[in-house]
């Protein structure tokens, strides 16, 4: 453990990556908890999300929406790479299949375990609401994917305007108002669906401003606390948003799918709190044990992130095999969360078992240094990838009519990412030890 410490560069941010561990512990919790699978009495599995059926845990959410973070880390951290990336001669094809391998290459296992459960599950005592319920729980999780991809792809052209025009280009994100003012009037997605840029970019930009110090005075923070705390609250009392910030129908407008003004504003203040903490949180990442933690977690973040509920689903195929034991119970009511805690500890135990076996396609490869000789292939792969992980996390399997047989576009899927681009890790990466953190490819956090 201690080459950890020694391969960690002095002027790391370590608070960039303790923001981004926090962040997914919260986002796995969230998860567990408003899934909400049970059984019924004849065995038939149901998934009543948690957040439908109680409407008491809408507040939480406030605490547990912490997506907006993850696009404010990753800003941070493409800033710096592509600046590397520009300072060293390294052209943008170049940069985009490097950044974009290193994301979509832990979702081939996950591809591939569906391509061959899919047609296989109803010979193994697996019937259709399993395989619809079970794929639609294990990869709706893409749509993050799917979205920072094109934040990626388009980071370079963000970061000049950045460089450029400075913090007024935080602004653009006020264009998610008159955005969400349109799609509710003509009760239109695909206007609203304008915010999935503008809503996440603004955020993405906001990492920009974190590494460039634009709000590093703590007024300049708090004051992203108060005008971003107290625009979502207005937006809810007043408007006709829902109180819950992770998506749920049939209380209030979604503020989630597609992205609000409302995340937008929580991803202000969630910001500025980060930016208040910064030295305290600073003082925490830096303590030798926790720092340990924080490689260990970051050196498989993706995997845990893709495979914690398919976990779920394979605990749940081991319970209906067995007539539905530990199912039984309907979400929140006392038995159900009585049982949590022996759930999240199996569910936790059965991630860390199948991060252990395919958590390796998280490791940089040996060296490849032939470069791009243009942008086209790999935007072409990457607009491909978003539109097939974009198709599976909104329909899953079994049930979809744009797609007769899904599990074919799964196996597409892995084609597509099966192909990855000759330059897939650094000359100066090949030596580092296995475990610990990329210079610049998983989260560049230098100051």
């Amino acid at each position: 453990m201690q080459a950890l410490e020694l391969h960690t560069s002095a002027q790391r941010n370590r608070v960039v990556d303790l923001v981004r561990v926090l962040a997914l512990v919260a986002v796995v919790l969230g998860h567990w908890l408003k899934q909400g699978w049970y059984v019924d009495t004849e065995v038939t599995l149901h998934r009543a999300g948690l957040l439908g059926i109680a409407p008491w845990t809408h507040p939480l959410t406030w605490i547990f929406q912490v997506i907006p973070l993850f696009f404010v880390v990753g800003g941070y951290a493409n800033v710096v790479s592509w600046r590397h990336a520009r300072a060293v001669g390294s052209r943008y094809g170049t940069w985009l299949a490097s950044r974009t391998t290193r994301l979509t290459r832990p979702v081939l296992p996950l591809l591939v375990f569906w391509a061959v459960l899919a047609p296989l599950a109803p010979h193994i005592g697996l019937g259709g609401e399993w395989l619809r319920i079970g794929s639609l729980t294990s990869l709706v999780p893409l749509w993050f994917l799917a979205t920072y991809l094109v934040v990626v792809a388009v980071a370079p052209m963000s970061v000049g305007a950045w460089d450029r025009w400075g913090p007024r280009t935080l602004a653009v994100g006020l264009l998610a108002f008159p955005v969400d003012a349109l799609s509710l009037h003509f009760d239109s997605t695909a206007i609203g669906a304008l915010n999935l840029l503008i809503v996440w970019g603004t955020l993405h930009q906001f990492g920009y401003a974190w590494r460039d110090g634009t709000f590093r005075r703590p007024a300049h923070a708090l004051l992203l606390v108060l005008l971003g705390f107290g625009a979502a609250v207005a937006l809810v009392w007043f408007g006709p948003y829902g109180v819950s910030m992770v998506g749920v129908s049939g209380h209030g407008v979604n503020n989630t799918n597609p992205p609000r003004a409302t995340i937008l504003m929580l991803g202000c203040a969630l910001t500025g709190m980060v930016l208040l903490a910064e030295p305290a949180l600073r003082r925490f990442a830096g303590r030798p044990r926790v720092w340990r933690t924080i490689v260990v977690v970051e050196a498989r973040m993706m995997t845990i992130y893709l495979w914690h509920l398919t976990a779920l689903v394979m605990l749940g195929a081991v319970s209906l095999w067995f007539g539905g034991v530990g199912l039984h119970a309907r979400p929140d009511t006392l038995e159900w969360w009585t049982a949590r805690p022996v759930w999240i500890v199996l569910l936790g135990a059965t991630t860390g078992a199948v991060v252990a076996v395919v958590g390796r396609f998280e490791d940089p490869h040996p060296a490849r240094t032939r470069a791009a000789r243009g942008a086209v292939l790999p935007l072409l792969r990457v607009g491909l990838t978003v539109v097939l992980l974009a198709l599976l996390a909104d329909d899953g399997l079994g049930h979809s009519a744009r797609v007769p047989e899904p599990w074919l576009l799964v196996i597409a899927a892995v084609v597509v990412l099966a192909r990855p681009h000759p330059r897939q890790a650094r000359a100066r990466e090949a030596g580092r030890p296995r475990g610990s953190l990329p210079t610049d490819d998983r989260i560049a956090a230098q100051k």
